[in-house]
């Protein structure tokens, strides 16, 4: 059986390279090429630890288009900027397009207040399907797929389908989320350094945090009128995800109809399991493509919390997942045999 051939730009980096290592194990695909300006013309396989073909060398970025034909699904693990130039480029040429950048995320006219340009290419925004799959169904074949950010995909998850229920207001939703180092990228700042990290935490990019608007075009796809107020913090660990969700609940949005309805939404779902709010930790859930959630209520609040791998469904994981579904095949395919970090 012929696998597919899938191209992986910016493969050095803490999603790129965590795409390649499961596209080595993948059953039904293959690394085409990895690019890299860093370690061009260096072997993949020794450098990120994976089993790939030993004359598979790092490219440099710069050239990536021109690989095109080699590939028939390429993902993108770059800028914004850069995937919202290498996007159409591919995409015209028949290539499947997954972008784990917030590139193809927003509406055209967030980005000069978001991501501070105009965005280039804003006839390809409503082509690229959001790819949250367990809310808004799998990729179409030919569609180019944007990939969620790893705080809106724990958010969304956990908050989501309340919303969508109707069980809580749309206005006032306050999402506090918490994440490992991982989550900012390769970064060789001093504010990332083991001795500014370890036994801290603190927020960032306060009201300015480019998931916001993220997360708020997709509440709105599941009921008008949201409005949220998302604050990020950094913890001091390397992997996993927690977001804590906070909204007022509507007449009869009882304990047992908040819990109900994530139970009746993931009824059956590949990644995402439900428990006891006070049960999702990141310790369950790193090292796996899963997402737990689980959610309490009173008079007052409800209170929805998701926990993922900011990697894997946060990022590559789930980058994969949607490889799989818009090619028609197991979801869980190359993401069945991760096994978290903890017992």
């Amino acid at each position: 059986m012929r696998k597919l051939r899938v191209g992986v730009v910016g493969a050095s980096g803490y999603s790129g390279s965590v795409a390649v290592g499961l596209l080595a194990t993948h059953p039904r695909a293959s690394l085409a090429f990895a690019t890299s300006d860093k370690l061009a013309g260096e072997p993949v396989g020794p450098h990120l630890g994976v089993r790939v073909e030993p004359s598979t060398r790092f490219v440099p970025n710069s050239v990536a288009i021109e690989y095109a034909d080699k590939c028939d699904t390429v993902l993108l693990a770059t800028s914004a900027e850069v995937s919202i130039r290498l996007l159409p480029a591919f995409a015209e040429r028949g290539t499947q397009v997954i972008d784990l950048s917030g590139g193809f995320r927003l509406s055209q006219d967030a980005y000069p207040r978001w991501y501070g340009f105009e965005h280039s290419a804003p006839e390809w925004l409503e082509r690229a399907h959001y790819g949250l799959p367990e809310l808004f169904g799998a990729p179409p074949p030919s569609s180019p797929v944007a990939n969620p950010g790893c705080f809106p995909t724990a958010a969304l998850l956990a908050i989501g389908p309340l919303l969508r229920a109707g069980l809580v207001d749309p206005e006032g939703i306050v999402v506090d989320a918490k994440s490992g180092v991982t989550g900012a990228g390769r970064q060789s700042g001093e504010g990332y350094s083991f001795a500014e990290v370890d036994e801290d935490l603190h927020a960032y990019s306060v009201l300015n945090h480019k998931h916001t608007p993220e997360i708020v075009r997709a509440l709105g796809r599941l009921a008008m009128g949201a409005k949220v107020t998302f604050t990020a913090h950094l913890l001091p660990v390397r992997r996993g995800l927690l977001a804590t969700c906070y909204a007022r609940p509507r007449s009869g949005a009882t304990a047992r109809l908040v819990a109900q309805c994530l139970a009746d939404t993931y009824e059956g779902a590949a990644f995402v399991r439900c428990t006891p709010p006070d049960q999702v930790a990141l310790k369950r859930v790193v090292g796996t493509n899963a997402c737990h959630v689980g959610a309490a209520a009173d008079d007052e609040m409800v209170v929805a919390i998701g926990a993922i791998d900011n990697l894997l469904k946060g990022a590559a994981g789930q980058a994969i997942q949607n490889l799989n579904l818009m090619n028609g095949w197991d979801e869980m395919a190359g993401l069945d045999g991760l096994l978290r970090v903890a017992p």
